[in-house]
Protein backbone atom coordinates (compact mmCIF):
# COMPACT_ATOMS: atom_id res chain seq x y z
CA UNK A 1 0.00 0.00 0.00
CA UNK A 2 1.07 3.94 -0.45
CA UNK A 3 -0.87 5.09 2.86
CA UNK A 4 -1.40 3.02 5.66
CA UNK A 5 -4.54 1.53 6.52
CA UNK A 6 -6.60 2.94 9.47
CA UNK A 7 -7.24 1.26 12.48
CA UNK A 8 -11.02 0.83 11.54
CA UNK A 9 -10.58 -0.92 8.20
CA UNK A 10 -7.58 -2.74 9.56
CA UNK A 11 -10.10 -4.04 12.43
CA UNK A 12 -13.05 -5.25 10.14
CA UNK A 13 -10.67 -6.45 8.01
CA UNK A 14 -9.13 -8.96 10.68
CA UNK A 15 -12.73 -9.28 11.91
CA UNK A 16 -13.80 -10.58 8.58
CA UNK A 17 -10.92 -13.26 8.28
CA UNK A 18 -11.40 -14.55 11.88
CA UNK A 19 -15.36 -14.64 11.40
CA UNK A 20 -14.59 -16.87 8.00
CA UNK A 21 -12.74 -18.85 9.71
CA UNK A 22 -14.61 -19.61 12.28
CA UNK A 23 -17.65 -19.58 10.21
CA UNK A 24 -15.96 -22.66 8.57
CA UNK A 25 -15.01 -24.52 11.80
CA UNK A 26 -19.14 -24.50 12.88
CA UNK A 27 -20.01 -25.29 9.20
CA UNK A 28 -17.51 -27.82 9.59
CA UNK A 29 -18.89 -29.77 12.63
CA UNK A 30 -22.18 -29.39 11.33
CA UNK A 31 -21.95 -30.78 8.14
CA UNK A 32 -19.76 -33.77 9.83
CA UNK A 33 -22.56 -34.62 11.77
CA UNK A 34 -25.24 -34.60 9.30
CA UNK A 35 -22.84 -36.91 7.19
CA UNK A 36 -22.50 -39.16 10.08
CA UNK A 37 -26.25 -39.27 10.70
CA UNK A 38 -26.59 -39.99 6.91
CA UNK A 39 -24.35 -42.96 7.16
CA UNK A 40 -26.91 -44.78 8.85
CA UNK A 41 -29.36 -44.55 5.36
CA UNK A 42 -28.75 -47.58 3.12
CA UNK A 43 -27.87 -44.16 -0.02
CA UNK A 44 -24.06 -43.76 -0.35
CA UNK A 45 -24.84 -40.33 -2.51
CA UNK A 46 -26.44 -38.37 0.58
CA UNK A 47 -22.68 -39.48 2.58
CA UNK A 48 -20.74 -38.02 -0.64
CA UNK A 49 -22.69 -35.07 -1.00
CA UNK A 50 -22.43 -34.24 3.22
CA UNK A 51 -18.57 -35.29 2.98
CA UNK A 52 -18.10 -32.84 0.17
CA UNK A 53 -19.52 -29.84 1.76
CA UNK A 54 -17.49 -30.72 5.18
CA UNK A 55 -14.59 -30.97 3.28
CA UNK A 56 -14.74 -27.55 1.26
CA UNK A 57 -16.11 -25.30 3.93
CA UNK A 58 -13.60 -24.27 6.01
CA UNK A 59 -11.40 -23.24 2.82
CA UNK A 60 -15.06 -21.87 1.23
CA UNK A 61 -15.19 -19.42 4.18
CA UNK A 62 -11.90 -18.64 5.12
CA UNK A 63 -11.22 -17.47 1.33
CA UNK A 64 -14.64 -15.82 1.31
CA UNK A 65 -13.15 -13.51 4.39
CA UNK A 66 -9.90 -13.07 2.92
CA UNK A 67 -12.12 -11.44 -0.01
CA UNK A 68 -14.14 -9.03 1.95
CA UNK A 69 -10.61 -8.28 3.60
CA UNK A 70 -8.79 -7.45 0.93
CA UNK A 71 -11.95 -4.93 -0.52
CA UNK A 72 -12.00 -3.60 3.07
CA UNK A 73 -8.50 -2.66 3.26
CA UNK A 74 -8.63 -1.32 -0.28
CA UNK A 75 -4.75 -2.69 -1.12
CA UNK A 76 -3.51 -0.89 -4.35
CA UNK A 77 -1.30 -2.14 -6.63
CA UNK A 78 0.79 -4.39 -7.22
CA UNK A 79 0.12 -5.73 -3.73
CA UNK A 80 -3.89 -5.95 -4.99
CA UNK A 81 -2.70 -8.00 -7.85
CA UNK A 82 -0.42 -10.41 -6.11
CA UNK A 83 -3.33 -10.52 -3.27
CA UNK A 84 -5.68 -11.25 -5.96
CA UNK A 85 -3.89 -13.56 -7.72
CA UNK A 86 -3.07 -15.99 -4.54
CA UNK A 87 -6.65 -15.69 -3.86
CA UNK A 88 -8.27 -17.02 -7.28
CA UNK A 89 -5.24 -20.11 -6.88
CA UNK A 90 -6.64 -21.04 -3.80
CA UNK A 91 -10.51 -20.84 -5.34
CA UNK A 92 -8.97 -23.02 -7.85
CA UNK A 93 -7.17 -25.79 -6.18
CA UNK A 94 -10.02 -25.92 -3.55
CA UNK A 95 -12.66 -25.84 -6.28
CA UNK A 96 -10.59 -28.79 -8.21
CA UNK A 97 -9.76 -31.17 -4.97
CA UNK A 98 -12.83 -30.97 -3.56
CA UNK A 99 -14.35 -32.07 -7.42
CA UNK A 100 -11.90 -34.63 -7.72
CA UNK A 101 -11.92 -36.29 -4.07
CA UNK A 102 -15.84 -36.07 -4.73
CA UNK A 103 -15.47 -38.12 -7.91
CA UNK A 104 -13.13 -40.50 -6.92
CA UNK A 105 -15.45 -41.28 -3.49
CA UNK A 106 -18.42 -41.34 -6.32
CA UNK A 107 -15.97 -44.18 -8.58
CA UNK A 108 -15.22 -46.15 -5.19
CA UNK A 109 -18.57 -46.06 -4.16
CA UNK A 110 -19.70 -47.32 -7.12
CA UNK A 111 -16.76 -50.63 -7.32
CA UNK A 112 -17.73 -51.00 -3.84
CA UNK A 113 -21.81 -51.43 -4.68
CA UNK A 114 -20.94 -54.15 -7.45
CA UNK A 115 -17.85 -56.12 -6.16
CA UNK A 116 -18.28 -55.22 -2.28
CA UNK A 117 -14.95 -55.11 -1.53
CA UNK A 118 -13.90 -51.74 0.12
CA UNK A 119 -10.33 -50.66 -1.82
CA UNK A 120 -11.97 -52.17 -5.09
CA UNK A 121 -10.23 -50.84 -8.45
CA UNK A 122 -8.45 -48.15 -6.91
CA UNK A 123 -6.76 -47.45 -10.84
CA UNK A 124 -9.83 -45.99 -12.08
CA UNK A 125 -10.07 -43.77 -8.22
CA UNK A 126 -6.66 -42.74 -8.86
CA UNK A 127 -6.78 -41.85 -13.04
CA UNK A 128 -10.16 -39.84 -11.61
CA UNK A 129 -8.76 -37.94 -9.11
CA UNK A 130 -5.49 -37.23 -10.94
CA UNK A 131 -7.37 -35.91 -14.14
CA UNK A 132 -9.44 -33.46 -12.59
CA UNK A 133 -6.71 -32.61 -10.26
CA UNK A 134 -4.49 -32.13 -13.81
CA UNK A 135 -7.04 -29.43 -15.15
CA UNK A 136 -7.41 -27.76 -12.30
CA UNK A 137 -3.56 -27.04 -12.56
CA UNK A 138 -3.89 -26.36 -15.96
CA UNK A 139 -6.58 -23.60 -15.28
CA UNK A 140 -4.69 -22.10 -12.40
CA UNK A 141 -1.99 -21.23 -14.33
CA UNK A 142 -4.35 -20.16 -17.46
CA UNK A 143 -6.05 -17.75 -15.03
CA UNK A 144 -2.52 -16.23 -13.52
CA UNK A 145 -1.20 -15.51 -17.04
CA UNK A 146 0.94 -18.35 -17.36
CA UNK A 147 0.73 -20.01 -20.76
CA UNK A 148 -0.48 -24.07 -20.94
CA UNK A 149 0.56 -24.69 -24.68
CA UNK A 150 4.19 -24.24 -24.14
CA UNK A 151 3.84 -26.77 -21.10
CA UNK A 152 1.95 -29.07 -22.70
CA UNK A 153 4.21 -28.82 -25.86
CA UNK A 154 7.12 -29.52 -23.76
CA UNK A 155 5.42 -32.64 -21.84
CA UNK A 156 4.52 -33.80 -25.62
CA UNK A 157 8.16 -33.72 -26.33
CA UNK A 158 9.37 -35.16 -23.07
CA UNK A 159 6.77 -37.68 -22.94
CA UNK A 160 8.91 -39.91 -24.76
CA UNK A 161 11.73 -40.28 -22.32
CA UNK A 162 9.40 -39.99 -20.03
CA UNK A 163 7.54 -43.46 -21.31
CA UNK A 164 10.89 -45.38 -21.95
CA UNK A 165 11.95 -44.82 -18.38
CA UNK A 166 8.36 -45.64 -17.52
CA UNK A 167 8.00 -48.52 -20.03
CA UNK A 168 7.09 -51.59 -17.19
CA UNK A 169 5.38 -48.76 -15.22
CA UNK A 170 2.96 -47.89 -17.99
CA UNK A 171 2.80 -51.39 -19.11
CA UNK A 172 0.99 -52.68 -15.80
CA UNK A 173 -1.11 -49.49 -16.06
CA UNK A 174 -2.71 -49.83 -19.01
CA UNK A 175 -3.00 -53.68 -18.79
CA UNK A 176 -5.05 -52.89 -15.86
CA UNK A 177 -6.99 -50.70 -17.43
CA UNK A 178 -7.51 -53.29 -19.84
CA UNK A 179 -8.65 -55.62 -17.28
CA UNK A 180 -11.28 -53.92 -15.89
CA UNK A 181 -12.87 -52.40 -19.00
CA UNK A 182 -12.54 -56.18 -20.06
CA UNK A 183 -14.47 -57.20 -17.19
CA UNK A 184 -13.38 -60.68 -17.34
CA UNK A 185 -12.07 -59.64 -13.62
CA UNK A 186 -13.60 -57.92 -11.31
CA UNK A 187 -12.84 -56.62 -7.59
CA UNK A 188 -14.21 -59.66 -5.66
CA UNK A 189 -14.24 -62.58 -8.42
CA UNK A 190 -12.31 -65.90 -6.94
CA UNK A 191 -9.94 -66.47 -9.50
CA UNK A 192 -7.26 -69.52 -9.29
CA UNK A 193 -3.78 -68.59 -11.50
CA UNK A 194 -1.55 -71.13 -13.65
CA UNK A 195 0.69 -71.17 -10.61
CA UNK A 196 -1.86 -72.88 -8.38
CA UNK A 197 -2.72 -69.97 -5.66
CA UNK A 198 -6.31 -69.07 -5.53
CA UNK A 199 -8.58 -66.42 -3.74
CA UNK A 200 -10.49 -63.46 -4.20
CA UNK A 201 -9.46 -60.46 -5.85
CA UNK A 202 -8.88 -57.82 -3.48
CA UNK A 203 -7.81 -54.64 -5.53
CA UNK A 204 -6.27 -53.99 -8.87
CA UNK A 205 -4.30 -50.85 -8.90
CA UNK A 206 -2.14 -48.90 -11.31
CA UNK A 207 0.81 -51.24 -10.97
CA UNK A 208 -0.46 -54.90 -9.38
CA UNK A 209 -3.41 -56.59 -8.39
CA UNK A 210 -3.69 -58.33 -5.49
CA UNK A 211 -5.23 -61.73 -4.53
CA UNK A 212 -6.26 -62.56 -1.10
CA UNK A 213 -6.23 -66.45 -0.36
CA UNK A 214 -8.69 -67.61 2.24
CA UNK A 215 -5.53 -68.29 4.53
CA UNK A 216 -5.38 -64.62 4.86
CA UNK A 217 -2.11 -64.18 3.01
CA UNK A 218 -2.11 -61.42 -0.08
CA UNK A 219 -0.72 -62.82 -3.32
CA UNK A 220 0.48 -59.81 -5.52
CA UNK A 221 0.22 -60.12 -9.20
CA UNK A 222 2.24 -57.09 -11.62
CA UNK A 223 -1.02 -56.01 -14.25
CA UNK A 224 0.84 -57.09 -17.28
CA UNK A 225 1.65 -60.58 -15.80
CA UNK A 226 -2.42 -61.01 -15.08
CA UNK A 227 -3.38 -60.08 -18.21
CA UNK A 228 -1.33 -62.83 -19.83
CA UNK A 229 -1.87 -65.94 -18.01
CA UNK A 230 -3.99 -68.48 -17.77
CA UNK A 231 -6.45 -68.10 -15.03
CA UNK A 232 -9.84 -69.66 -13.93
CA UNK A 233 -12.24 -67.00 -12.48
CA UNK A 234 -14.89 -69.03 -10.47
CA UNK A 235 -17.59 -66.01 -10.38
CA UNK A 236 -17.78 -65.93 -14.12
CA UNK A 237 -20.63 -66.24 -15.84
CA UNK A 238 -22.20 -67.29 -12.53
CA UNK A 239 -21.04 -67.12 -8.82
CA UNK A 240 -22.54 -69.96 -8.32
CA UNK A 241 -20.29 -73.51 -8.96
CA UNK A 242 -19.89 -77.01 -9.08
CA UNK A 243 -18.39 -79.40 -6.17
CA UNK A 244 -17.57 -82.67 -7.26
CA UNK A 245 -16.71 -85.76 -5.17
CA UNK A 246 -15.48 -88.99 -5.65
CA UNK A 247 -16.44 -91.93 -4.02
CA UNK A 248 -16.05 -95.42 -4.60
CA UNK A 249 -17.99 -98.93 -2.92
CA UNK A 250 -17.54 -102.77 -3.23
CA UNK A 251 -18.17 -105.14 -6.21
CA UNK A 252 -20.56 -106.44 -3.83
CA UNK A 253 -22.62 -103.56 -3.08
CA UNK A 254 -26.31 -102.77 -4.36
CA UNK A 255 -25.45 -99.93 -6.88
CA UNK A 256 -29.48 -99.06 -7.19
CA UNK A 257 -28.92 -98.99 -3.19
CA UNK A 258 -26.10 -97.14 -3.04
CA UNK A 259 -27.30 -94.62 -5.65
CA UNK A 260 -30.34 -93.95 -3.67
CA UNK A 261 -28.82 -93.60 -0.18
CA UNK A 262 -25.93 -91.45 -1.81
CA UNK A 263 -28.90 -88.73 -2.79
CA UNK A 264 -30.50 -88.87 -0.13
CA UNK A 265 -27.41 -87.85 1.90
CA UNK A 266 -26.07 -85.16 -1.10
CA UNK A 267 -29.98 -83.69 -0.76
CA UNK A 268 -29.76 -83.19 2.97
CA UNK A 269 -26.55 -81.56 2.72
CA UNK A 270 -27.70 -79.10 -0.24
CA UNK A 271 -30.90 -77.93 2.03
CA UNK A 272 -28.58 -77.73 5.62
CA UNK A 273 -25.13 -76.70 5.21
CA UNK A 274 -24.64 -72.92 4.78
CA UNK A 275 -23.59 -71.82 1.67
CA UNK A 276 -24.98 -74.75 -0.43
CA UNK A 277 -27.56 -73.67 -3.13
CA UNK A 278 -30.68 -75.75 -0.86
CA UNK A 279 -33.16 -76.30 -5.06
CA UNK A 280 -29.97 -77.79 -6.93
CA UNK A 281 -30.86 -81.36 -7.28
CA UNK A 282 -27.29 -83.53 -6.75
CA UNK A 283 -26.28 -85.90 -8.97
CA UNK A 284 -24.52 -89.16 -9.11
CA UNK A 285 -22.57 -90.79 -12.21
CA UNK A 286 -20.78 -94.37 -11.91
CA UNK A 287 -17.50 -94.06 -14.10
CA UNK A 288 -15.07 -96.77 -13.74
CA UNK A 289 -14.11 -100.18 -12.78
CA UNK A 290 -11.56 -99.74 -10.29
CA UNK A 291 -9.37 -102.57 -9.31
CA UNK A 292 -11.27 -102.53 -5.82
CA UNK A 293 -14.31 -100.92 -6.35
CA UNK A 294 -16.33 -99.45 -8.15
CA UNK A 295 -15.70 -95.87 -9.07
CA UNK A 296 -18.29 -92.81 -8.76
CA UNK A 297 -18.36 -88.88 -8.63
CA UNK A 298 -21.32 -87.18 -6.69
CA UNK A 299 -22.02 -83.17 -7.89
CA UNK A 300 -23.11 -80.63 -5.81
CA UNK A 301 -23.28 -77.43 -5.74
CA UNK A 302 -22.19 -74.19 -3.98
CA UNK A 303 -23.46 -70.77 -4.10
CA UNK A 304 -19.68 -69.59 -3.92
CA UNK A 305 -16.37 -70.87 -4.45
CA UNK A 306 -15.17 -70.62 -0.96
CA UNK A 307 -18.40 -72.72 0.52
CA UNK A 308 -17.02 -76.02 -1.28
CA UNK A 309 -14.98 -76.98 1.64
CA UNK A 310 -17.49 -77.15 4.05
CA UNK A 311 -19.97 -79.07 1.59
CA UNK A 312 -17.33 -81.88 0.86
CA UNK A 313 -16.35 -81.85 4.85
CA UNK A 314 -19.88 -82.38 5.62
CA UNK A 315 -20.91 -84.55 2.89
CA UNK A 316 -18.23 -86.69 3.05
CA UNK A 317 -18.59 -87.20 7.38
CA UNK A 318 -22.59 -88.02 6.74
CA UNK A 319 -22.17 -90.33 4.04
CA UNK A 320 -19.45 -92.49 6.06
CA UNK A 321 -21.93 -92.54 8.77
CA UNK A 322 -24.97 -93.06 6.62
CA UNK A 323 -22.63 -96.17 4.84
CA UNK A 324 -21.47 -97.57 8.30
CA UNK A 325 -25.62 -97.54 9.39
CA UNK A 326 -26.58 -99.44 6.09
CA UNK A 327 -23.32 -101.62 5.70
CA UNK A 328 -22.28 -100.37 2.31
CA UNK A 329 -18.34 -101.31 2.28
CA UNK A 330 -15.66 -98.71 1.24
CA UNK A 331 -12.87 -100.67 0.03
CA UNK A 332 -9.32 -99.71 0.65
CA UNK A 333 -5.89 -101.00 -0.22
CA UNK A 334 -4.16 -102.41 3.39
CA UNK A 335 -0.89 -101.08 3.97
CA UNK A 336 1.62 -103.78 3.64
CA UNK A 337 4.11 -103.49 6.71
CA UNK A 338 7.73 -105.06 5.46
CA UNK A 339 10.27 -107.22 7.74
CA UNK A 340 12.87 -104.54 9.79
CA UNK A 341 16.14 -106.15 7.44
CA UNK A 342 13.62 -105.05 4.24
CA UNK A 343 12.42 -102.08 5.84
CA UNK A 344 15.89 -101.23 6.31
CA UNK A 345 16.95 -101.68 3.07
CA UNK A 346 15.05 -99.43 1.81
CA UNK A 347 15.56 -96.88 4.10
CA UNK A 348 19.44 -97.29 3.15
CA UNK A 349 19.94 -98.38 -0.08
CA UNK A 350 23.56 -97.19 0.12
CA UNK A 351 24.72 -99.96 2.51
CA UNK A 352 22.26 -102.75 0.37
CA UNK A 353 24.69 -101.94 -2.75
CA UNK A 354 27.79 -101.47 -1.09
CA UNK A 355 27.67 -105.26 0.34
Amino acid sequence: MTRPADIMSFTFASACLVCGVVLGILLRALFGRLAQRAASTTSQWDDLWWNMLRQIALPATAITGAWWATNILRLEEPVRGFVERVLLAAIVLTVSFTIAQFAANMVRSVALSRSGVARSASIFVLLTRGTIVGVGVMVLLQSIGISVAPLLTALGVGGLAVALALQETLRNLFAGIQILASKKVQPGDFVRLDTGEEGYVDDINWRNTTVRQLSGNIVIVPNAHLADTVMTNYHQPVEETSVTVKVGVSYDSDLDEVERITLEVARDVQRTVPGAVPDFEPLIRFNTFGELRIDFSVILRASEPSAQYLIVHEFIKRLHRRYREENIEIPYKPYESLPPAEEAKQERPELTAAR
